[in-house]
């Protein structure tokens, strides 16, 4: 891992696997899931 990718490391775990998510480009990744959380979606909130 880089240390840019480990700066964007969020704190927020992913729902189903509580692994911490990545941030990347108004997107939250889970390393096993993908994509989890996208901002751009009106019914989440960050």
């Amino acid at each position: 891992m880089t240390d840019d990718e480990e700066a964007e490391k969020g704190g927020r775990p992913c729902p189903r696997c509580d692994q911490p998510l990545f941030r990347r480009h108004c997107k939250y990744v889970c390393p096993q899931h993908g994509v989890v959380y996208d901002c751009s979606d009106p019914f989440w909130q960050s």
